[in-house]
């Protein structure tokens, strides 16, 4: 059942190089999100949204999908980074006991291992939360960069676009490298082993 489960995550997430319909996306509310100029619209994909999740949705609405998509596109990278790093060899956690194979190590992970890990996450949950209700608070921008540069700027928005598509790309290959270790075996030992 998991392998299913697994094998599908696996399929949804080249599900998201499908390319939308840039006119049927125009028609809904999103005027502003769909314009050609806005963060995050870049080619070959134009608007990305290829389960139809936008469709009549609010500017609200969708700047909390902005926020989830940064926030996840942050921690897949962080996930590639850190499987690369563990899976090379190198786990400094718990006097380096633990497996070179991340999903080994998180069975072999001590309570007190997960516990900072909750504490740690729930600690950045909730800072981002104080942050997010502060006024003018621009979607993603936790350390206020917002209030330096505004989209105007060619070198801001270019860099918001490589976050975002970088995020983008990382969601796919943290969910393909998971799929791989999990049905395959050691995904670190095939792909990061010289």
């Amino acid at each position: 059942m998991m392998k299913a489960v697994s094998l599908f995550a696996l399929i949804g997430s080249a599900a998201a190089f499908a390319p939308v319909s840039q006119k049927a996306a125009s028609t809904t509310e999103l005027s502003a999100w769909v314009d050609e100029t806005a963060v995050g619209i870049t080619a070959p994909m134009g608007f990305f949204d290829p389960l139809g999740f936008s469709k009549g949705k609010s500017d609200e609405v969708m700047m909390a999908y902005r926020e989830a998509e940064l926030k996840h596109g942050r921690v897949a990278m962080a996930a590639c980074l850190g499987w690369y790093i563990t899976a090379s060899g190198v786990h400094p956690a718990f006097n380096s006991e633990l497996s070179s194979d991340p999903l080994e190590a998180s069975q072999q992970l001590p309570f007190v291992g997960w516990l900072q890990f909750i504490l740690g996450c729930g600690a950045v949950e909730w800072l981002s939360e104080k942050i997010k209700s502060r006024p003018g608070y621009v979607p993603g921008d936790l350390l206020g960069a917002a209030y330096w540069v505004d989209d105007s700027d060619d070198g801001w928005v270019d860099y918001q676009n490589k976050e975002i598509n970088n995020g983008r790309l990382a969601m796919c290959a943290i969910a393909g490298i998971f799929t791989q270790d999990y049905l395959f075996g050691d995904y670190g030992d095939m792909i990061f082993k010289h």
